[in-house]
């Protein structure tokens, strides 16, 4: 195989081309107005998110004086540094000429974003009141120049930089300066809605009505000009646990929580029109480092605001509402166990209802027949159904064991409470396993029956989230399959006896036997390309980062075997090098729902073996997680993934091709426009009139 210099693509680089493409959605025309100004605001989120984890990690690195090429993929830590501010700067100056473009439009609408000085007399007065009922008692406004100390900055939060000039004698270079930050209130609309004008929608950014009303801020200060530029700041998020034996678990994680508000700052942005003397002292009064990113920012921060950007009631400007459709031949009116006692079922959010969850472990929590009910926990919608059903099960008399995962990232604090609730009504708690996260979603509950004690459950790609599974696109297979819940239970098993390694016939679970299966699943494919047989992989899911399994998909293009990888996210995989990945051909589908099912098939000689999972191809879901992969036997669910799987990579609205010159260019084909997931609900549609 040759070694081409281009042989992995840097994790951290692949996630900004990612977070491009969700850039680029902000810029299709097939996207709706108001949605495209949401995704704005889901790229300033992600951006806000990878500088909190990804940037800061590397960072470490840098100050503990290591290169740190092992691992990150050849890169020398600094070097990596620079790299992403120049990306980022790139990327940013787009996303202010994206906004700038969008508004354009949205005024084609009568949907206006006006500043501070363009308010009509009506709206002055509008804005005044609303300051004084709303804003004014909610601000945070802190002077800055006599303060030993400068105050710590909230990594969530954005702020007005204020400069006045008071008045005096001097000659202007001489004259007294007045600093302070004022603290954009978090508890109001960012979008404030103004009256209409005949036809016209008017609306105000919070950051410019406080603007319009700085002289009622700072009625003591005798100034001759006031000026207020945005900044803010990015926090390392990484969690430093504490060794305190006597804590308990949920007390450690609350503490490294607590912490994280006083992590490094590993990012500062400026309103690029901010004075020189402001900025200089705003940077030497909060220590910015060189190891910090430091961009230059338009007239707004937080731009991850613009996903609630208001509707206006303008439902021609977003995307229409789909009705989650039932799962064929799947009945809420009946008992869902019995139904799932003849045959496995397939739900696939959004297309299909959540309901189907929540029905399930309703039914368990009032069957008397039911004894127990155990279930994996990372993440939960914020009223969440499935807790609710946990502890109404409990008050049944079930014996509830939840396995919940403290540690998922950015939802610690939730996930602390879920487990204090479900604690206190009784519900087991496990908390995993030390040094591994349990990153698995799955079900199992026993049964006491006629022929004895008969298991149901469910495993999923996805978190059982109400909130996330009408956004999310994710596989949920419901199955009485004695052999595979059994296996199930074993690995329930291993949390609370973490030093018994369990083997497993069908299950393939990290972190023991991941890695390890699929090297032997792509190594079949190898023998049978090298047999002159058909041999192909089909791959989806949301980030490929491990260079093991690069490394060995590589071996299999160079051996004849056919790849087709569908990565939503990071994919430090480079396909198409003549003599080293020519049999490989990758995509990433980014649109109205976030792709996020991994489904596995390898060709097996003409008897695909197929897998829905929690797992990417990442070292950490490979080696440092708790995962769960499910074999899929029943035929037509079988023949509705290979479909789906063939809906997704045939997208050609929709799909992006991974290459070496990593431009996210758009796939084109010629047999007409396919927009998968729009196809995707029309293919569910259609099943359900053959009934």
């Amino acid at each position: 195989m040759i070694k081409a210099k281009n042989q992995y693509v840097n994790r951290e680089i692949s996630w900004l081309r990612f977070n491009e493409r969700v850039l680029q959605e902000s810029t299709d025309k097939n996207v709706p107005l108001i949605e495209r100004l949401r995704f704005l605001g889901i790229y300033s989120n992600n951006l806000d998110e990878f500088f909190k984890v990804r940037y800061a990690t590397v960072k470490r690195i840098v100050e503990a004086g290591k290169k740190g090429k092992s691992v990150l993929g050849g890169e020398i830590a600094k070097d990596l540094l620079e790299e992403i501010t120049k990306i980022v700067i790139k990327q940013q100056a787009r996303s202010v000429h994206i906004l700038k473009e969008i508004q354009a439009e949205l005024e084609g609408q009568n949907i206006f974003i006006i500043k501070e000085t363009q308010l009509s007399e009506n709206q002055r007065d509008f804005v005044r009141n609303y300051f004084l009922r709303k804003v004014s008692p909610q601000l945070m406004t802190i002077i800055l120049n006599d303060l030993t100390e400068f105050p710590s900055l909230k990594d969530t939060a954005a702020y007005l930089a204020v400069k006045m000039i008071i008045i005096g004698d001097q000659a202007v270079d001489e004259k007294e300066k007045r600093y302070a930050l004022i603290e954009i209130p978090k508890g109001i609309d960012r979008f404030v809605v103004l009256p209409k004008e005949g036809d016209k929608n008017y609306i105000i950014i919070l950051d410019d009505l406080i603007r319009y009303c700085l002289r009622s801020i700072f009625t003591m200060f005798e100034y001759e000009s006031i000026s207020a530029h945005m900044i803010k700041i990015t926090r390392d998020a990484e969690l430093d646990m504490d060794n305190d034996l006597s804590k308990s678990f949920i007390a450690k994680i609350s503490s490294s929580v607590e912490h994280r508000k006083m992590g490094d700052p590993v990012r500062f942005v400026y309103d690029q029109s901010i004075g020189e003397d402001t900025l200089s002292f705003l940077k030497e009064k909060m220590n910015v480092e060189d190891t910090d990113s430091v961009i230059p920012g338009g007239r707004y921060h937080n731009r991850r605001d613009y996903m609630g950007f208001p509707s206006l009631g303008r439902q021609d400007l977003m995307y229409d509402k789909i009705e989650a459709l039932p799962v064929k031949g799947f009945s809420m009116e009946g008992s869902l166990l019995e139904q799932i006692a003849q045959k496995d079922y397939l739900q696939y959010t959004p297309y299909h209802t959540f309901s189907y969850v929540i029905k399930f472990l309703r039914e368990a929590a009032l069957d008397p027949k039911v004894r127990t009910i155990k279930i994996t926990v990372y993440r939960l919608a914020s009223n969440s159904q499935v807790a609710a059903s946990l502890i109404n099960a409990v008050k049944n008399g079930k014996q509830v064991t939840v396995q919940i995962e403290l540690q998922a990232r950015f939802d610690e604090q939730a996930n602390i409470q879920y487990a204090e609730q479900l604690q206190s009504e009784g519900v087991k708690l496990i908390f995993g396993v030390p040094g591994l996260k349990v990153h698995s979603k799955v079900c199992v509950i026993e049964r006491e029956e006629e022929e004895g004690m008969k298991r149901y459950g469910f495993i999923s790609t996805g978190n059982f989230s109400e909130a996330t599974a009408r956004i999310y696109t994710d596989y949920t297979l419901f199955t009485a399959h004695e052999a595979i819940l059994k296996e199930l239970n074993k690995v329930f098993d291993f949390f609370e006896t973490t030093y018994k390694i369990n083997k497993y016939k069908h299950l393939i679970v990290s972190p023991h036997y991941t890695k390890s299966t699929f090297l032997k699943l792509i190594d079949n494919e190898i023998q049978s390309a090298l047999a002159g047989k058909e041999a192909y992989i089909k791959i989806k899911m949301n980030s490929f980062t491990s260079y093991k399994m690069i490394d060995k998909l590589y071996e299999a293009s160079n051996a004849g075997v056919k790849i087709q990888l569908i990565i939503r996210g990071i994919c430090c995989l480079v396909p198409g090098v003549k003599g080293m990945s020519e049999n490989i051909e990758a995509i990433s589908i980014v649109d109205k729902f976030l792709e996020h099912p991994r489904i596995f098939i390898f060709g097996n000689n003409g008897d695909a073996k197929i897998y829905i999972s929690s797992a990417d191809w990442m070292t950490r879901n490979l080696d440092n997680r708790v995962e769960v992969g499910c074999p899929i036997y029943d035929p037509e669910i079988r023949q509705e993934l290979l479909d789906t799987f063939e809906m997704s990579w045939s997208d050609s609205v929709k799909a992006r091709i991974f290459n070496e010159a990593q431009d996210n260019e758009y796939r084109k084909s010629g047999n007409g426009a396919i927009r998968s997931q729009f196809a995707m609900y029309d293919y569910y549609l259609e099943k359900l009139s053959r009934e």
